[in-house]
């Protein structure tokens, strides 16, 4: 049922490929892994699809497909959007990685943006946010509210932006009170409501008096945390609205510039693959709807660093930084960099949980 969804949602949103015209506009596909709602991850993305609509105008066709599993099904949309037109396409989730590149090999003439990952080829590129910049800040926030000394964080999968991003937090909550203690449960899903909401509460029912919900793509996590009373940290747009009182902070990623810049690229023939690291240096990432709870001095200290991230002076990941094993990952002053981030597979030293295998 789930398949005959996706190919019919497919089949309304383009028509089969037609010899182009010089002045037809170029197409460009869309592929969610998630439903497109007020907000959340495929939110984001779909805002950057619309910066392009009114960038370009009748220039460009934009269409999508949304909740399109990671697996066959979103190797044969790819595929489809390929057949169907498409001049380029962004892949909006990690595990679209290996189909992209591999249909990207066998089409050199189209072009291909990637969220997260590691692939790149000359018609291919990958995107991803420095929400560790973000995380660390919201860390801070965090530790200055925290009465149990135990955060929670519901996360995702535990792909490397995921695990910078703990450790980002991690660091921020550390620089602010270090004897916390972080507890995660994956959950293996980016949509997945009903075990979001289990889990918030497993974490809770642990003393957790804050949860982070990291890249869970519904406010499922948030709405627990207003019913029960504790604090709330979301990724992917402001969710105050489903919070209001127990709201901490939410961090939010802008794809505009980025997706517009693109689809330039691949007007101009002058795309070219590579990786983009969008940080508070280019106003990829923010902090929204801060809660006035958080302490004066604490909030000085945010501002502090929020600063010298935006002028490119100050990265989270800065040593010495010990991992979960005692083991000395980046020495002092030694700061990560970017093809480490990519490919991180170690939780700082105050994580309790380990990383699966």
């Amino acid at each position: 049922m789930q398949r005959r969804k996706i190919l019919l949602s497919l089949a309304a949103a383009a028509t089969l490929a037609l010899p182009a015209a010089a002045d037809d506009p170029m197409k460009i596909g869309f592929v969610y892994p998630s439903p497109i709602a007020d907000v959340g991850w495929s939110a984001e993305l779909n805002a950057g699809r619309l910066a392009i609509e009114e960038a370009f105008g009748d220039k460009v066709e934009t269409f999508f497909v949304e909740n399109v599993p990671e697996g066959p099904d979103a190797a044969r949309i790819i595929n489809q959007m390929a057949a169907q037109g498409a001049d380029m396409i962004m892949l909006g989730s990690f595990g679209y990685m290996n189909d992209g590149i591999s249909l990207a090999e066998r089409r050199p003439d189209l072009t291909f943006i990637h969220a997260s990952g590691y692939q790149l080829a000359d018609n291919f590129s990958n995107f991803q946010s420095r929400n560790y910049e973000t995380s660390y800040l919201v860390g801070m926030a965090a530790a200055d509210v925290t009465e149990s000394n135990t955060v929670g964080i519901v996360a995702a999968f535990a792909i490397p932006e995921v695990v910078g991003m703990i450790n980002g937090f991690t660091l921020g909550l550390q620089a602010v009170k270090p004897d916390v203690t972080v507890k995660v449960v994956w959950l293996n899903s980016w949509f997945d409501p009903p075990k979001a909401q289990e889990s918030a509460r497993a974490l809770i029912a642990q003393d957790a008096d804050v949860v982070y919900s990291l890249y869970q793509d519904t406010p499922s996590v948030v709405t627990v945390a207003e019913e029960e009373g504790v604090w709330v940290i979301n990724t992917s747009s402001d969710m105050k609205e489903y919070a209001p009182n127990w709201l901490l902070a939410s961090q939010i990623a802008d794809w505009s510039n980025y997706f517009v810049a693109s689809a330039q690229a691949t007007m101009d023939g002058t795309f070219q693959g590579e990786a983009f690291w969008g940080g508070y240096v280019d106003d990829t990432v923010d902090v929204k709807s801060w809660s006035s709870s958080i302490s004066a001095e604490t909030m000085t200290m945010i501002e502090s660093a929020e600063a010298a991230m935006r002028a490119g002076e100050f990265h989270p990941l800065t040593g010495p930084i010990m991992d979960q094993d005692g083991t000395e990952r980046l020495a002092a002053g030694e700061v990560i960099d970017d093809a480490s981030m990519s490919g991180i597979n170690w939780l700082v030293a105050g994580v309790e949980t380990r990383i699966p295998q």
